[in-house]
């Protein structure tokens, strides 16, 4: 009979080495079954899934006893093969009896070429451009989509639907690229390193996720020259910037497409003669065609249309290439698992060839190395294709485990990230609380609900009361100096260091509050970004869990210049820290002692020895809030580290 002891792909007695390999890896693997189990006999079942499923039986002699278990282990080469093995295994007893664990997933990628670090290393801003600073009050006049603006900063997106039953997303507030180079200065002071935009290409709605035109920066925005001024400023400064690319549907108001002709092309509705009409599907034209999650403003695109990938990334000047050249770092692919691998791998190389140092980001919001999209398993993270992926997986257990979910929760959630991710994806993901998708992190954290049981007029006048403000405000910190101290680059979308709150879209979407921020939160995620830019093992160290249990998440980050502890109590009580150094509170600059001693119940976030090797960083709220909530404290816990003899290996640092 089998037990959990008999394999444990996570513990490198059974297999080396850890995690996903590049290809050429010969993956050692090993069982140990209960003596009393009377297993005389292991096979290892291989498929490897992208070789046509490729089945490989291998016998797994016999190594001899270790205590009260058989030792059964083979090696498994993987050679030139990029793709997932499922593997699992079969013991046979003496008594023809069998027994079947699995299957696994063993990750294989291309470990051939070198990922970009500085965009896992560094901050990254999430701006939203029409609603971040505006400059002036525009006037939309000949502007595409029959635009409308508000005048007062401060009012409310329009939400209720028009008399067709639409909320059309026409109404702007204004903001600019000027207005973002105006507080550049802002940002970098925040810590930010990468600006990644939400698209900023002419379209009619103020999301701008239906482009109207690829060429063309949306002249609210400004112009093709304010843009290039704006890479200048911010390379200057020591800042990237990346653009959104929104390849797999347009809108109805296009040049390409051109539904209400409002451009002067001819468009793949005006004729089937047009050059653009190859790019759509139509099942009667001209009215009826595909279009994105069945948005009808949204036409899908053609994404195997020859011409179509030309001018996206096979040209010359094709859009890829041309916004690189302008001054963009990189890209950040809209809905990447709905684009063909072909496509991705496309892009991906012509942002290689235009600049050696570009970035593909992909939207994926699952663990994207087993995602399954139209009935195909996507090659997102196997190498030459997304550099790093938009980790919903993260904010997902993160926002779990700051609700109230147990922290071992999360460490096995990040465990399975780690496990099937190439190391180049782990460490260059976008790690996020809230984006414009989601709901805004503070409302989330401070009433723990979306607001869906209310309708929608109740969620556009819901302010939070100061009970849940303060509550969303604490739990905020705790995620946030999660989210810097991760594996990973921290994404702050704009805002929420502000202290914005808001349901979903629009709520979400609304503009940033000039001269009415949480101080307290502004001065909080500030010291996070000095902290991720003096502390090199925050950008570079690998990552070891110390005490995940209850309420409590601490971790190591640890590399050649030094280590760093991160913890966060969510509970209602204090917990005690067993400092394994001499530290420093990196807020206050008090000296911490080594040993053990209850947390104060202040604010509290990072420490270094003296010697600047070791680091301490936690978190610490201080309100009182709602029944049976008390003082949060500096928490974590390291009695002495619990290691597995594979210590120097990813996960083999246990904690209690």
């Amino acid at each position: 009979m089998c037990d959990p002891q008999t394999f444990d792909s996570r513990d490198s007695r059974y297999k080396r080495p850890y995690g996903a390999v590049p290809s050429g890896t010969r993956v050692e693997l090993a069982l140990r079954p209960p003596r009393a189990g009377g297993f005389s006999a292991a096979t290892l079942i291989a498929y490897f899934e992208h070789r046509d499923e490729e089945r490989r039986e291998l016998p797994m002699p016999w190594r001899g006893l270790e205590g009260d278990r058989d030792v059964f282990a083979v090696t498994l080469e993987t050679g030139d093969y990029v793709g997932l093995v499922w593997y699992s295994f079969r013991l046979e007893g003496l008594d023809g009896r069998r027994e079947e664990l699995g299957p696994f997933q063993l990750t294989v990628y291309d470990g051939a070429e070198e990922v970009p670090a500085w965009f896992g290393e560094g901050v990254t801003y999430q701006i939203f451009p029409d609603r971040f600073r505006r400059t002036r009050v525009p006037d939309p006049t000949g502007m595409v989509g029959g635009r409308s603006v508000h005048t007062g900063w401060e009012e409310e997106p329009v939400y209720r639907p028009d008399r067709n039953g639409e909320v059309r997303n026409r109404d702007f507030f204004g903001g600019d690229l000027a207005g973002v180079r105006e507080k550049l200065g802002y940002l970098r002071g925040l810590g930010v390193d990468t600006l990644y935009f939400c698209p900023i290409f002419e379209a009619p709605e103020n999301h701008r996720y239906g482009t109207g035109d690829y060429e063309k920066i949306d002249p609210m925005l400004g112009t093709e020259a304010d843009f290039r001024a704006l890479c200048t400023d911010a390379h200057a400064l020591g800042m990237r910037v990346v653009l959104d690319g929104v390849f797999n549907h347009q809108g109805f108001v296009s040049r390409y497409f051109n539904g209400d002709g409002s451009y002067e092309s001819v468009g793949a509705v005006q004729s089937q003669d047009s050059p653009y009409y190859p790019w759509y599907h139509f099942s009667h034209w001209p009215d009826k065609y595909d279009s994105w999650w069945g948005i009808y403003s949204l036409p899908a695109v053609n994404e195997a249309d020859s011409s179509y990938r030309r001018y996206i990334f096979g040209g010359a000047d094709s859009i890829i290439r041309r916004w690189l050249a302008a001054g963009a770092d990189g890209w950040r692919l809209d809905v990447a698992d709905e684009l063909p691998d072909d496509f991705i791998h496309g892009i991906h190389a012509a942002a290689r060839q235009a600049k050696p140092e570009a970035v593909i980001i992909g939207e994926v919001w699952e663990d994207g190395s087993n995602k399954i999209a139209y009935g195909v398993r996507r090659r997102h993270i196997l190498g030459g294709h997304c550099d790093g992926l938009m980790n919903y997986p993260f904010r997902n257990a993160l926002l779990s485990f700051l609700l109230g979910e147990d922290a071992f929760r999360f460490r096995q959630a990040m465990e399975t990230l780690r496990e099937n991710y190439p190391p180049f994806a782990w460490r260059s993901a976008m790690n996020f609380l809230g984006t414009h998708d989601t709901p805004r992190i503070l409302t989330l954290l401070g009433t723990g609900g979306d607001g869906k049981d209310h309708d929608k007029d109740w969620r556009a006048a819901f302010r939070m009361s100061s009970g849940q403000y303060a509550l969303g405000k604490a739990r905020l910190k705790l995620g946030a100096l999660v989210i810097f101290a991760f594996p990973g680059s921290p994404m702050v979308y704009y805002g929420d260091e502000a202290g914005m709150e808001g349901f979903e879209d629009p709520f979400n979407r609304r503009t940033y509050p000039w001269g009415r921020e949480d101080g307290e939160l502004l001065e909080w995620y500030t010291a996070l970004g000095k902290a991720r830019r003096a502390l090199p093992a925050l950008r570079r160290g690998e990552l070891a869990w110390t005490l995940t249990r209850g309420r409590v998440l601490s971790f190591l980050r640890t590399g050649a210049e030094g280590s760093v502890l991160a913890a966060v109590n969510a509970g209602d009580r204090p917990e005690p820290i067993d400092l394994p150094w001499p530290a420093r509170d990196w807020m206050t600059g008090a000296a911490l002692e080594q040993g053990g001693a209850d947390a104060p119940s202040h604010d509290r976030l990072a420490a270094d020895a003296p010697a600047g090797r070791s680091v301490n960083c936690g978190a610490a709220p201080h309100q009182h809030y709602r029944a049976g909530l008390q003082r949060g404290a500096l928490s974590g816990q390291l009695p002495g580290l619990h290691c597995r003899p594979d210590v120097g290996e990813p996960g083999g640092v246990a904690g209690g």
